[in-house]
C-alpha cells in the first residue's frame, strides 16, 4: 500500500464577483417576503464564475423544450457529435449529475441525455477549471447537470409534457411525460419524479463507396428519481434511490455496392441503471463550516443483440462502490479565505460477455485525498491546492485465436501514485470584469465503453468495430488565460500538453472498414474562444446611459455571438485547425411572447485528430417561440429544429493505409410543442426546501457542487 500524501499550498478563492448593493447582508438573500409578497432573485441565462460557466435551463424555453441532449447542443461553445464527442471550448467533458459522475458508457450517455427531458433540469454548470476537490480524472472540464425539483411543505405537483415529429420517408414521433411530486411534514420530506420518453428516429450513413445503411430505430426510456430527508436535531440524513431503464431496437438495411446486394439486420438493446446514495450532513453553528459523509452504490446492466445477416449476443455488468468525506471551514487568510479537504475510496468492477464467454474482467481501485486553500486580497482571488491519488487497475481478457483456441492474458496493469496540483489567480479589474490565469494537472482513465472488446452498435460484412482493453490513462497539463465581463462576454486561450491521448481511428483493409481506439503518445492542443452579447438597444441608447442601470440581458432583444478555434498538433500527420460559430438571437415580442433563433456551424476544412471535416458540421438553424399563461403557472413553447435540413456529418478519416470517406444524416428537421404546468399549492405560506433529488450542498461558494474527493 502506498501512503497517501498531501501537497500543501496557500492562497486562493473561488469567490466570484457579485453586484454591489447598499446592504451586503440583503444582497445575500435569495428571497424576501414582505406582507405576503414574495420578491425572487431574477435568474440569469448565463452566469460566469471564476471556475465555471452556469447556464440556466429553468427559464429558457429554447433550451428546455425538448430532450436534454437537444438543450445541451445549443449551449454556446459546446459541441456534441459522433466525431467530436462532447467538448466545451476545446476541452473534453466528463458528465456529472448533481456533483457526481454518471459512470456510464458513451452509448448509454447518449441514450440517457436523449431520454431525459430538458425541462427536468434546473441548470447546467460547465466547470472549465476543476480544482483539487474535483477528481483528478476529470480531464479537461466537467459538465454538471443540476436537476430541478424543489419541494414545498404539503403536497405539490408539476407536470411536463411534449411532442415532436419529423417527416422524411415517413412520419416519426417523439413524446415525453413526467410528473414531480413533493411533500413535507414535520418528521420528514420526500420527492419523487416519474417520467417516460418515447422516440422514433432515422439514420442514413455511407462508408467509402462500400456500403450504405438505412436505420429505423425506436427507443423507450422510463425513469424514477426519489429522495427522502430526515432532520436529526441539527444534522440531516439524505437517502436517494434512482432507476433508469432504456430499451430500444433498430431495423437496419445495408446495401453493399461491390456485389450489389442488400442485407437486413435487427438490433435490440436493454439497459438498467440503479443508484442508491446516503449522505449524512453534520451541521455547525458556523454555517460556512461543513462536514459531509457520503456513500454511493451504482449498478448498471446492459445487453445488446443483433439478428439477421450477422449475429451478436453481448452483455456487460458494471458495479461501483464509492465512499467520501468532505470538510470545509472559513479561515482568516488575507482578507477572507477558506480551507477544504477530504478523502475518497472508489472501486469499479466491469465485466463483459460475448455469449457465455467472459472476455473482459476489469477492476479499478482509487484512493485519494485533497487539500485546497482559497483566499481574497483586495481585488485578487486565489486558489491553490493539490490532490493525491493512488491507482490500482488490473484485469483479464479472453479471446479465441484463429485456430479456435481459448486464450487468456492480463491487461497492462496501472499501479501508480500521482499528485495533481492546481493554481488559479483572478484579478477583478472592476465590477463584473476580471482576468483569470489557471493551471492544473489532470488524468483521464479509459471509460468502460472504450475498454469493452465487444461491439455494441452494429456489425456488417464490411464494417467491424471493437474496444481496446489495453488502453492506458491519459495525462493532461492544462494552462488557460481568460478575460470575462458582465457574465456573458469573454475571450480566452487555453493549451494542453497531452500524453497517451485516446482517439478514434477508422481505416480500410481491402474491403473492410475497421473502427478502433488507439493512443497517441504526445499531442499539443490550442484553443481560442470568444463570446459577446450585442444588445440591439446599444444602437439606440448611449453607452453612458446603459452603464447607469442594471441591465438584465435575459429581458432584452439581443444577438449573442460565439466563436472558437481549435488545433491539435499530431506527431504523425499534419493537421489544420477548425472553427466553431454560434449565433443566438433573442426577441421580446408584444404580450411578452419570446422568440429565439439559434444557428450553429463548424465550417469545412479543419481536422479533429485523424478526421477531416469535408462539409459543414452541426449546421443547423432553430426557432423557438414561447409564452407563459395563468400567472406563469403554464408555459407553452412551439419549436422547429434544423429548419433548412442542413445538419449532416461528412468527414474523411486519415490513416497510413489511406483515406476513408464517411457520411451520416439523421432526421434532424423536426417540429414540436412543450407544455409545463405547475399545479398551485393550497397553502400560500408553504416555503420551498432545497432540491433533494440527487441533492448536493448548494451554495454560492461552490456553485451547487458538493465538495468531493473523488
Amino acid at each position: 500500500m502506498k501512503k497517501t500524501l498531501f501537497t500543501l499550498s496557500i492562497l486562493g478563492s473561488i469567490l466570484g464577483f457579485s453586484q454591489e448593493t447598499k446592504d451586503n447582508n440583503d444582497s445575500k438573500l435569495k428571497e424576501k417576503e414582505i406582507e405576503g409578497v414574495v420578491i425572487t432573485k431574477t435568474k440569469k441565462a448565463v452566469e460566469q464564475k471564476a471556475d465555471r460557466t452556469i447556464f440556466d435551463f429553468s427559464e429558457q424555453p429554447s433550451l428546455n423544450s425538448g430532450s436534454l441532449m437537444e438543450g445541451v447542443k445549443k449551449l454556446p461553445g459546446l459541441v456534441v457529435s459522433d466525431m467530436v464527442g462532447m467538448m466545451y471550448q476545446g476541452k473534453p467533458l466528463d458528465v456529472y449529475m448533481d456533483g457526481r459522475p454518471l459512470n456510464i458508457s458513451s452509448n448509454e450517455l447518449n441514450a440517457f441525455l436523449e431520454g431525459m427531458p430538458a425541462n427536468s433540469v434546473e441548470r447546467i454548470e460547465i466547470i472549465t477549471q476543476p480544482g483539487a476537490e474535483f477528481p483528478a480524472t476529470s480531464g479537461g472540464a466537467i459538465l454538471n447537470i443540476i436537476t430541478s425539483k424543489s419541494a414545498k411543505n404539503y403536497l405539490t405537483a408539476v407536470y411536463n409534457g411534449g411532442y415532436r415529429f419529423s417527416s422524411y420517408d415517413k412520419y416519426r414521433s417523439r413524446f415525453n411525460n413526467s410528473i414531480a411530486l413533493n411533500s413535507r411534514n414535520k418528521w420528514f420530506g420526500w420527492q419523487v419524479n416519474l417520467g417516460q420518453y418515447y422516440r422514433e428516429s432515422l439514420s442514413l450513413s455511407e462508408l467509402d463507396a462500400l456500403t450504405r445503411n438505412h436505420s429505423n430505430s425506436l427507443g423507450r426510456t422510463y425513469y424514477m428519481n426519489s429522495a427522502f430527508t430526515f432532520e436529526l436535531g441539527k444534522d440531516r440524513l439524505l437517502l436517494n434511490y434512482d432507476i433508469n431503464h432504456n430499451n430500444g431496437n433498430a431495423d437496419v438495411t445495408s446495401d453493399n455496392f461491390l456485389n450489389n446486394t442488400s442485407t437486413s439486420n435487427f438490433t435490440n438493446n436493454n439497459g438498467l441503471r440503479q443508484e442508491v446514495a446516503a449522505t449524512y450532513q453534520k451541521k455547525f453553528e458556523d454555517k460556512n463550516k461543513k462536514l459531509d459523509f457520503k456513500a454511493i452504490y451504482t449498478n448498471s446492466d446492459s445487453e445488446f443483440n443483433q439478428f439477421g445477416a450477422q449475429s451478436l449476443n453481448n452483455s456487460s455488468l458494471f458495479n461501483l462502490y464509492n465512499f467520501r468525506i468532505d470538510y470545509s471551514q472559513p479561515l482568516k487568510i488575507l482578507d477572507e479565505g477558506k480551507m477544504s479537504f477530504g478523502g475518497l475510496y472508489d472501486q469499479q468492477n466491469f465485466e463483459t460477455k460475448n455469449g457465455s464467454l467472459i472476455n473482459l474482467d476489469y477492476t479499478r481501485q482509487t484512493t485519494s485525498a485533497y487539500l485546497e486553500f482559497q483566499a481574497t486580497l483586495k481585488k485578487f482571488d486565489f486558489i491553490a491546492g493539490a490532490r493525491a491519488e493512488n491507482y490500482d487497475i488490473t484485469g483479464i481478457t479472453r479471446f479465441y485465436d484463429d485456430d479456435d483456441n481459448l486464450k487468456e492474458s492480463n491487461l497492462n496493469p496501472f499501479k501508480k501514485f500521482k499528485v495533481f496540483p492546481n493554481a488559479s489567480v483572478q484579478y477583478n479589474v472592476m465590477k463584473q470584469l476580471f482576468v483569470n490565469v489557471n493551471y492544473n494537472k489532470k488524468i483521464t482513465l479509459p471509460s468502460v465503453s472504450l475498454l469493452n472488446p465487444n461491439n455494441n452498435t452494429l456489425i456488417t460484412e464490411t464494417v467491424t468495430s471493437s474496444g481496446n482493453p489495453n488502453l492506458q490513462p491519459t495525462i493532461f497539463d492544462n494552462a488557460e488565460i481568460k478575460i470575462s465581463a458582465f457574465d456573458y462576454a469573454y475571450i480566452g486561450y487555453n493549451t494542453s500538453w497531452v500524453k497517451n491521448q485516446i482517439v478514434q481511428k477508422v481505416s480500410r483493409e481491402n474491403n473492410v472498414i475497421k473502427n478502433e481506439q488507439v493512443q497517441v503518445n504526445s499531442i499539443r492542443t490550442h484553443n481560442f474562444n470568444f463570446g459577446m452579447p450585442i444588445p440591439f438597444m446599444l444602437f439606440t441608447t448611449p453607452f453612458s446611459e446603459l452603464m447607469k442601470f442594471n441591465v438584465n440581458p435575459d429581458k432584452m432583444n439581443l444577438l449573442y455571438v460565439y466563436t472558437g478555434y481549435q488545433v491539435q498538433e499530431m506527431p504523425d500527420i499534419k493537421t489544420k485547425g477548425f472553427w466553431i460559430f454560434s449565433l443566438m438571437g433573442q426577441f421580446i415580442l408584444p404580450k411578452d411572447i419570446r422568440l429565439q433563433a439559434n444557428y450553429n456551424v463548424i465550417p469545412k476544412g479543419g481536422n479533429f485528430y485523424y478526421f477531416q471535416i469535408e462539409k459543414p458540421l452541426n449546421n443547423a438553424f432553430d426557432l423557438t417561440i414561447s409564452k407563459k399563461f395563468m400567472a406563469d403557472r403554464l408555459n407553452l413553447s412551439l419549436y422547429a429544429r434544423d429548419i433548412f435540413n442542413q445538419n449532416k456529418s461528412v468527414i474523411v478519416a486519415n490513416s497510413l493505409d489511406g483515406k476513408v470517406f464517411t457520411s451520416n444524416k439523421f432526421d434532424s428537421r423536426s417540429f414540436g410543442i412543450t407544455v409545463n404546468y405547475k399545479i398551485p399549492t393550497k397553502n400560500k405560506l408553504a416555503k420551498e426546501d432545497p432540491n433533494m433529488i440527487k441533492t448536493t450542498n448548494q451554495s454560492d461558494s461552490n456553485g451547487g457542487i458538493l465538495q468531493q474527493g473523488q
